[in-house]
């Protein structure tokens, strides 16, 4: 009986399922994955770079990374044709607003509005979703440094650390256990859980690198990360508080990779 409502996006299933939606999403989970991470003075995101032919011209810029505006960046998963539809209606928006407002876009309302234009595509007769989910990462004065994640639906929600597409789930299940540091009178719980919330310590942007790539060579599918099949992405503040965007060389993220590797032998050591 599914079938009968599979090729509609504005028709409930018995189920009360949005199949189309749904098929979204799962297009999402077969693509590279990403890795967001908040950390107390910046935010990190890692990408896994999919090589698909070496005869292929090197990329002049980054397929996975876009600056939206001064103090705001998304990563995505996914179609990126899709993606530079929502990029483009992002850059728009925080654009109009600050033209409008003279202040920077918050975060969250420049979040709401891609989200919003996502969510319109599952309610109209003959459009389909956007097979493409969102990194968010940014910063304002009122919040600090922001990590928000959304998917086809048009739902978003603030993350800490998070995990978007393949092997999504596996990539979360390490980010629970290694994410932050426990301050001392803790007790042993999950870090993660609401209790124990209050007694995490975030890492720094260093400690939220090396931990970035940790998650990547657990969802890479047995591939050994190396700079050619990683990105990474850093966003802080320089000495004037304003955001710097950077993206990280293949020496630097070489010499990231090799101290995950450092601290994987040690703790196999021990």
């Amino acid at each position: 009986m599914a079938r009968r409502y599979d090729s509609s996006t504005t028709t409930f299933s018995p189920e009360g399922r949005l199949h189309q939606v749904e098929y979204a999403i799962e297009a999402i989970n077969n693509a590279g994955t990403s890795v967001g991470i908040l950390a107390k003075d910046g935010v990190v995101m890692a990408s896994e770079r999919k090589i698909t032919s070496g005869l292929l011209a090197p990329a002049r810029t980054s397929e996975k990374t876009y600056k939206l505006c001064s103090h705001a960046t998304c990563t995505v998963a996914g179609l990126t044709a899709d993606a530079n539809i929502l990029i483009d209606q992002a850059r728009l928006r925080a654009g109009r607003y600050e033209y409008q407002y003279q202040e920077p876009i918050p975060i969250e309302n420049l979040v709401e509005h891609v989200c919003n234009y996502k969510q319109a595509y599952t309610q109209y007769g003959g459009l389909r979703p956007f097979g493409v989910a969102f990194l968010f990462a940014g910063y304002d004065e009122t919040h600090g440094f922001q990590l928000y994640q959304s998917d086809p639906s048009g739902n978003y929600s603030g993350w800490k650390a998070t995990v978007i597409g393949a092997n999504n789930q596996a990539g979360k299940s390490l980010l629970k256990t290694d994410y932050g540091t426990k301050k001392e009178g803790g007790d042993d719980d999950m870090k993660t859980d609401e209790a124990a919330g209050p007694e995490i310590e975030m890492p720094n942007v260093a400690e939220a690198c090396r931990l970035a790539v940790k998650v990547l060579n657990k969802t890479m599918d047995g591939a050994v990360a190396s700079p050619e099949k990683l990105e990474l992405f850093v966003m802080s503040l320089d000495e004037d508080g304003k955001c710097v965007h950077k993206t990280l060389s293949e020496e630097e993220a070489k010499a990231v990779i090799a101290e995950v590797e450092a601290e994987t032998a040690a703790a196999g050591d021990t």
